[in-house]
């Protein structure tokens, strides 16, 4: 008797791990009725006033990509009727609510995509409405593998932990080279999406996808829990740290900042720095508690190359705010996002085994017939 009530128990804690957080819920038919109501409102007010008056925008602001505003008023109902159908869909809890949810949020993420690329520019305009779409991913990911609950797509979103880490470095690589006298081995990869770099709309645009792919990997962490605590925090952790991930306040140029040109926004980007270094320690922290030996002492030794890189790149920081030479904070910052995406890679190929183990012995005993 004690063995099926045990058995119950488990089997409860299970499905209970099953169910995505309530709160994804809410703040995705939040993110579908917001971006609904603004693409009817402004799909309708392009369409009936193509040369954009109704809302104080000129046609040429589009760099000659279209006429007029008509056929982009066009796709913007469009977008508004399809977010207006996921809503009702994920409302109503339909079987495929997941399809319309991420067909919504995928065609409005496009959307600002092209945008941003052909207006060559990023306008705050970009934040109050993109980033709640990339919100609406975080939520929509876990409804996503709740209607495919299958080995498949747990190891899919643990392996996305690996691709974004080779994402990540290889933009790390590509962006600089589109940067006419930049130098990875002096300046900060924060240089990049600078205010005034001519890399910025490249860099926001490609880093968009690491950021997505990290929060896929975090769910996937939360998902292969299987009942450890630890791994379900370092899973939620990773997803609380690329929140402030989708939108870095931006920071002026060297230039700039040496003639006192530095905002708020660059204040702002010292605070985001901290936040994202202090989500990145805890999740390496509870990943590491959850996993062998081994690991753990890996993650020790990535600390303290954390401290060392990162003092020397406090030191040679003071240089970049005065618009003078930082001979090597480029390569000691770019050390330090090294060994943090290595260390990432380490532990999704971890959960990746350990995940093929669990399926395996669950195979053998659900073939056993003495374990019924």
């Amino acid at each position: 008797m004690t063995g099926s009530i045990e058995g119950y128990g488990n089997e409860r804690n299970a499905q209970k791990m099953k169910t995505p957080p309530r709160w994804t819920r809410i703040v995705l038919l939040t993110v579908l009725a917001y971006e609904a109501a603004g693409c009817l409102l402004g799909g309708g007010l392009l369409i009936a006033a193509p040369d954009g008056r109704y809302m104080d925008m000129p046609v040429d602001m589009m760099n000659s990509a279209f006429p007029d505003f008509l056929i982009p008023g066009i796709l913007l109902l469009g977008l508004g009727i399809l977010s207006s159908i996921a809503f009702f869909s994920v409302l109503r809890r339909n079987h495929s609510d997941w399809f319309m949810a991420g067909l919504a949020l995928g065609g409005l993420l496009i959307w600002f995509i092209v945008e941003i690329i052909i207006l060559q520019e990023l306008h705050w305009l970009h934040a109050m409405w993109g980033i709640p779409v990339l919100l609406g991913w975080v939520a929509a990911i876990p409804l996503i593998v709740l209607r495919h609950d299958t080995v498949n797509m747990r190891k899919a979103l643990l392996s996305c932990g690996i691709l974004s880490s080779l994402w990540y470095l290889g933009i790390n690589i590509y962006v600089p080279m589109q940067y006419e006298g930049y130098s990875m081995l002096s300046q900060a990869p924060s240089e990049l999406s600078a205010i005034g770099a001519p890399t910025r709309v490249l860099w926001n645009v490609l880093a968009i996808w690491y950021t997505l792919l990290f929060v896929a990997f975090g769910w996937g962490v939360w998902q292969s829990a299987a009942g450890s605590r630890l791994l379900r925090i370092a899973g939620v952790l990773i997803i609380i740290y690329c929140i402030p991930n989708f939108y870095w306040p931006p920071m002026h140029r060297r230039e700039v900042l040496a003639a006192g040109g530095g905002t708020l926004t660059d204040t702002l980007h010292i605070v985001w720095a901290a936040l994202t270094l202090l989500f990145m320690m805890l999740q390496m922290g509870f990943g590491a508690a959850a996993s062998g030996k081994w690991f753990r002492l890996y993650t020790a030794i990535t600390f303290v190359v954390f401290i060392v890189f990162g003092v020397l790149t406090f030191m040679e920081s003071p240089g970049m705010e005065a618009n003078l030479p930082t001979p090597y904070m480029g390569l000691w910052e770019r050390i330090n996002i090294g060994a943090f995406m290595l260390w990432v890679i380490v532990f999704s190929i971890i959960l990746l085994r350990r995940d093929t183990h669990r399926n395996q012995v669950e195979g053998l005993i659900s073939f056993n017939p003495s374990s019924n």
